[in-house]
Formats: C-alpha cells, sequence, structure tokens
C-alpha cells in the first residue's frame, strides 16, 4: 500500500485476515458471548469508487496532450493519456495538477492557510499503478472490516487515520508534495492489531493471529525505508488507527449477557451469571489511546500551523522514512540551469542530465520532485 511523493513506487501488499472469535463448547456455568450482528458492505465499494473516480476526473483535467509532447498513449487515450515516464512513471497526472485539485504542500498550507489538504490529499492518487495497489489492499481489509464492524466505525478509522498520516507527512516531508490513501490503509492495519488486543479474551488462536498481523505490519512499514516512498505518512496513519481501534473497537467481554434482549424470566436469571460488560483493563486502554489520540493531533496542527519543521526537534527521524544504502541514495540534489520555460537537471550522485519544460507557475516543489526522479 502506498502514500506515494509524486514518483514513487507503490509498497507491495499483502492480504490481511481479521482473526476469528473462540467457539467455545456450551457450558451451562459459562454463557457464549453475543455474536455481533453482520453489516452489508456498502461503504467499501463506495470508497473504492470514489478513488478511481477522482482519478479519472484528474486525468481528464490533466489533459497532457495540450502542454506536452511527450505523453503517453496520446493516440487512443486522448486527454486522459498520462505524462511522460521521466515526469511521473507510475502513469498518471502531472504534478501541477494534482496540486490544483488538493495535494499535499506544506507550503501552501502553512502560507496560504490551506489545511484542507490533509483531506484532499488522501482521496487522489499519483497513477494508475498506485491506485491499483491501494485499492486492492483495501478489498483485503475493508470489506471484512465493515462486515464485522459496520460502516461508521470503518470510516470513522479510514478518514481519521488518513488526516493523521498526513499530518505526520507534513510535519516531516518539507520538499515534495504527496498523494495517497495509505495513511488511511495503514490506520485500518493499525486498528486491527489494538482490536485484537483490547478484545484478547474473546479470540482464539489469539497469539497465532497476533503474530501474522505483526509481520504484515512490518513487512509494509519496512517498504517504507526505501527512497521516495512516504513513510511518515505510513507511520502516522498507522499510530491513529492504533489508537481509534481502543476506542471504536472495544467489544463486551467473554460471559456478559445482554439482558435487554432476553425474556424476563430468563433475564432474571441469567442477572448473577454475567459478567461486567467491559473489562476495567479495556476501559483504561480506551481512557489513554482516547488521551493519547486528541493530544497527538492538537499538537501536530498546532506544530504545522505555526510552520515547525519536525526534522529541526529530531535529528534521526529521517532514518523512519528512507535509510541509505549502497544501493540508493535518499536525499537527491542536483544542478540546474533554467532558461525560459526549459530547465536542465543534472543528477550529483549518479550525473544524469535531463532537459524539462517548465508549465508556468512551476514552483521549486515540481523540480525538486524531478530531480528525484532523475537520481531514482
Amino acid at each position: 500500500m502506498g502514500r506515494t511523493p509524486i514518483a514513487s513506487s507503490p509498497a507491495p501488499e499483502a492480504a490481511i485476515q481479521i482473526p476469528t472469535r473462540r467457539s467455545e463448547k456450551p457450558r451451562r456455568s459459562r454463557p457464549p458471548p453475543p455474536e455481533p450482528s453482520k453489516w452489508v458492505a456498502w461503504l467499501s465499494p463506495t470508497i473504492i469508487f470514489i478513488n478511481i473516480a477522482l482519478f479519472l476526473v484528474a486525468m481528464y483535467l490533466n489533459n497532457c496532450p495540450s502542454h506536452s509532447h511527450t505523453c503517453i498513449g496520446a493516440s487512443f487515450l486522448g486527454r486522459f493519456a498520462f505524462q511522460g515516464i521521466h515526469e511521473n512513471p507510475l502513469l498518471g497526472p502531472s504534478a501541477t495538477t494534482l496540486l490544483e485539485l488538493g495535494a499535499m504542500d506544506v507550503k501552501k498550507v502553512v502560507e496560504d492557510g490551506e489545511a484542507w489538504r490533509l483531506v484532499t490529499c488522501m482521496w487522489l492518487h499519483a497513477g494508475v499503478f498506485h491506485v491499483l495497489a491501494n485499492m486492492l489492499s483495501f478489498v483485503f481489509v475493508g470489506f471484512r472490516m465493515e462486515e464485522e464492524f459496520g460502516f461508521a466505525r470503518l470510516g470513522g478509522v479510514y478518514v481519521i487515520s488518513g488526516i493523521g498520516g498526513s499530518l505526520a507527512s507534513s510535519l516531516y516531508v518539507r520538499t515534495t508534495i504527496s498523494v495517497g490513501a495509505s495513511g488511511a490503509l495503514f490506520g485500518l492495519l493499525g486498528a486491527m492489531l489494538s482490536e485484537l488486543i483490547i478484545n484478547w479474551s474473546i479470540y482464539e488462536n489469539k497469539v497465532q493471529s497476533l503474530m501474522s498481523l505483526l509481520l504484515i505490519i512490518l513487512v509494509n512499514l519496512a517498504v517504507g525505508i526505501l527512497p521516495h516512498v512516504d513513510n511518515f505518512a505510513h507511520l502516522g496513519g498507522f499510530l491513529t488507527g492504533f489508537m481509534l481501534g481502543f476506542v471504536l473497537m472495544i467489544r463486551p467481554q467473554y460471559g456478559y449477557i445482554n439482558k435487554k434482549k432476553m425474556p424476563d424470566y430468563i433475564a432474571s436469571s441469567a442477572k448473577s451469571k454475567s459478567k461486567p460488560k467491559y473489562k476495567p483493563s479495556q476501559c483504561i486502554m480506551l481512557v489513554v489511546a482516547l488521551i493519547i489520540l486528541i493530544t497527538g493531533f492538537t499538537t501536530g496542527l498546532t506544530m504545522l500551523l505555526k510552520g515547525v519543521n519536525g526534522n529541526d526537534h529530531c535529528s534521526w527521524c529521517h532514518y523512519l522514512s528512507c535509510v541509505p544504502s549502497p544501493l540508493w541514495t535518499c536525499q537527491a540534489r542536483c544542478a540546474s540551469s533554467q532558461y525560459e520555460n526549459q530547465v536542465q537537471l543534472t543528477c550529483m550522485q549518479n550525473r544524469k542530465s535531463q532537459i524539462y519544460m517548465l508549465n508556468n507557475g512551476t514552483t521549486a516543489v515540481p523540480i525538486q520532485q524531478l530531480c528525484a526522479e532523475l537520481c531514482g
């Protein structure tokens, strides 16, 4: 799943399976937990439809043939043709089009007060590969979660985690624009993990489920150490979803009897056998998670709107998003020379050189992105 700065590669996906609840043999002294009602998944396909529809809108508005001669598929796609591979290797629109539609740009949020980009960027995608990878991941996770917990909880975790991922990204990724639903998708993974923890007593094979879920999460997060992948969005979305899971995914403990749904003569006899709805440990985890969630969002928004650069307060945090190795470099640096609407960039690491045509109003952000592509 990928929250991708323009020109990054989507991370590999893995199918997620929500652990099944324990099934005990009937015992008179230990009544089984109430079965939750199964929901019909309608929000999940709606989210997929919105993401794909907005990508098509972006391609329509981009209209590559009207301003470029290096479009891909212009002869049969018309105005839906993709930008040249040097500008967008994911087969999608230009960075300028994504900026106009609401891509995350820290400068516009801080200086122009466009905080709405924290929300809009999670519904945009950089290319065909990007949107397909994210939506396939959502199919594996979203439908099952909505059937189990309902549309309200799924929607809450998805949207709030997406905003959390955008917020974390904006505090540490300052020189590129970014789009994608990976913060929201990692939030669903985080919520699955905390749901397993807070409802630990009602699951069977809980250790196996925990280990497999942790492995999937670690593999996806590890992809974020590659260059041009916005791992801060992944981490921010995951932590947000992890806290939301404690708040929104709590279930009654094993042995709780909902007497409101029973006849009076059965409810009176079950009163002495029923346990409290939630364990004290569940209530403590809920309160602590809610406090951390509110504090984190308040602090992050305050820092962002004041223009604080998170890297200035954490000298090692950049390693969370990219770890240098002999195979790649994390910081792309280019020498540039510009004449009218043409700019020549030369990557200082691999000495590759390329001439690019700039659109009117092109800022340093797309130029830095072109540099990242040239050095990638």
